[in-house]
């Protein structure tokens, strides 16, 4: 019974993990997604064309690749791109996370009867580190996970007369998924629909004759209204047959063919068996992961005297779970709207919890926070770039990384802190992280404003690994017309000044470019390196960690001149 959560505890944890989700949010290093470049460019080409549909992209087979819903939000937070700022395109990703934790607030402190609870869940999962990936950046799942759950939560709310609700609550329920449908996918309705079910079934005492004629009406109501306002996008769209083609076939159906040898092979055997998404859905804590599990454990000897909303919480994973093991492809990132339910039942059994789950977190985080002081200090300390103080931190950079790491400490030493400062550690190690790439962030990772003044409606040539990587390069070069090229060939200067006339090229660090006569620089700035090889972390590792982290990158003109469009194929499409 060690640990209670008080509420001056909560006010500050509640401050800090604002703070945290605000800090660095138009980060280009920000955990995130691969897929909110391609997102991005959808968004662009979209507002560009003037209208909100058809979608448009120049990537082949990547132009529905969701509904409309997440690419009208990113047109309108942006104001028809006129705003292109990351910070302006993932604003309206915070505000719906940070919804769906008030609502789970609302909920847990209205059946356990505790405030306390409520916040505490919401941190909870706030602090979970696919939240925090995947809840900022611009991807669908914030707003597919704020939709989906908001029925969940009525439900747990308000009891009794939202399960009696012969209409209102189904059709708000059925609005609710049909917005989350229109935001990721149809295919959200069957665990969501199935979950519901689940719901009354239990609400009826597992009464399957009473569930029958009482509520099955309820949950084809609600799946009718939510496939109906999904199928808007086929009514609005003038090309209903690509997006059948693309999003439907290519999209979700395509997700049931096996991934290797045959489906029930790959269903108990490699990365996409069902003990990945078991390991993937629990990962999603992040540092709570031993938490979590601990929680679960808790559950399970505890199962014959859960109360009603513990085993509503659980029917609702279980749900979600059994229907997204089905697809060949398994990942735990379709479960991400299960983790305000894991939270919320972390913070019921808070203080039943062992502490060994959040002493683990703890050492997790103090070797997650202890590594990004030790680099931070090389490369401040080091002359990789050839003279010391040009990868400088601000003084509160080393306040954060020295006061976290004593945070982290206490919590590990006093067993009563030791369940709060776990919690507070989380918030403190994404702050870190966000904190230590904060030089590259600034003038030493960006052109000036001179160079972009030149290369404004210019044509030129970036490096690309992968789709889309170009909306990078349009944040740092505004008005430029991008194309791409592997990046494979970024340090390979010679074919590329002979090949386009305005290039960006990348040398290691303390490596002089060797241009040709008449090549000229306009612009440099330093980017983190994508790839190493082994000998290289083996030097990282032994502490030459700038000199392989990072390399320059030139923007320089040449005498070639090139024809577009060009017969290959862009590198960034």
């Amino acid at each position: 019974m060690r640990g209670s959560f008080i509420y001056r505890s909560a006010i500050l944890i509640l401050l800090l993990g604002v703070f945290t989700y605000l800090y660095g949010l138009d980060s280009r290093f920000a955990p995130k997604n691969g897929d909110e470049y391609p997102y991005m460019h959808i968004v662009r080409m979209t507002a560009d064309a003037g209208q909100w549909l058809p979608l448009q992209s120049e990537m082949d087979g990547i132009k529905n690749t969701k509904p409309p819903l997440v690419f009208w939000q990113g047109i309108t937070s942006t104001t028809w791109g006129s705003d292109w700022t990351l910070s302006a395109l993932r604003w309206p990703s915070v505000l719906y996370t940070g919804l769906t934790a008030f609502f789970l607030f609302l909920a847990v402190s209205r059946f356990s009867g505790r405030k306390q609870t409520g916040l505490l869940a919401a941190l909870v999962w706030l602090s979970f580190f696919a939240t925090y990936r995947y809840g900022r950046p611009f991807l669908t799942d914030p707003p597919a996970v704020f939709w989906i759950s908001l029925p969940f939560f009525a439900l747990l709310y308000w009891g009794k007369a939202a399960f009696h609700s012969k209409i209102l609550f189904p059709l708000l329920a059925g609005a609710c998924f049909g917005m989350a449908l229109l935001a990721k996918s149809f295919a959200y309705i069957a665990p969501a629909a199935f979950a519901l079910g689940l719901f009354y079934w239990r609400w009826r005492e597992w009464s399957i004759p009473k569930v029958v004629i009482q509520d099955l009406y309820k949950v084809i109501l609600v799946t009718v209204m939510a496939l109906g306002i999904f199928g808007l996008w086929f009514l609005l769209d003038p090309f209903p047959e690509a997006v059948w083609k693309e999003f439907v076939l290519g999209e979700n159906v395509g997700k049931f063919e096996a991934r290797s040898s045959n489906y029930l092979l790959d269903l108990v055997r490699g990365g996409d068996s069902i003990w990945m998404l078991v390991l993937t859905s629990l990962a999603n804590a992040g540092l709570f992961f031993f938490v979590l599990i601990s929680a679960l454990l808790v559950c399970w000897r505890q199962r014959r005297f859960l109360s009603l909303e513990e085993s509503l919480l659980l029917l609702f994973a279980l749900a979600f779970f059994m229907v997204f093991s089905l697809p060949s492809q398994r990942s735990g990132r379709y479960l991400l709207p299960v983790m305000p339910a894991f939270a919320a039942l972390i913070a019921i059994y808070w203080d039943r919890l062992p502490l060994w789950g959040f002493r683990i977190a703890l050492v997790l985080q103090l070797i997650l926070v202890g590594a990004l002081t030790w680099v931070g200090t090389n490369l401040q300390m080091s002359e990789f770039l050839g003279r010391p103080g040009i990868w400088e931190y601000a003084y509160w950079h080393w306040i954060l990384m020295g006061g976290s790491l004593l945070l982290i400490l206490l919590g590990l030493i006093k067993r009563d802190y030791c369940k709060t400062l776990a919690l507070t550690g989380c918030f403190l190690s994404y702050c870190a992280l966000t904190s230590s790439l904060s030089p590259l962030e600034g003038a030493l990772g960006r052109y000036d404003q001179a160079t972009i003044d030149q290369v404004r409606a210019q044509d030129m040539w970036v490096p690309c690994d992968y789709r889309a990587k170009d909306e990078e390069y349009r944040l740092l070069l505004p008005g430029a017309i991008l194309h791409g090229y592997d990046s494979k060939e970024a340090q390979d200067i010679g074919p590329l000044s002979s090949t386009y006339p305005l290039v960006a090229v990348q040398v290691p660090i303390g490596v002089e470019p060797i241009l040709c006569d008449s090549c000229k620089i306009l612009g440099k700035r330093m980017e983190m390196s994508a790839r190493h090889t082994d000998a290289q972390i083996q030097s990282m590792l032994m502490g030459n960690i700038g000199e392989h982290l990072f390399v320059n990158e030139y923007l320089i003109t040449t005498p070639a001149t090139v024809s577009l469009p060009l017969a290959t194929k862009d590198a960034c499409r």
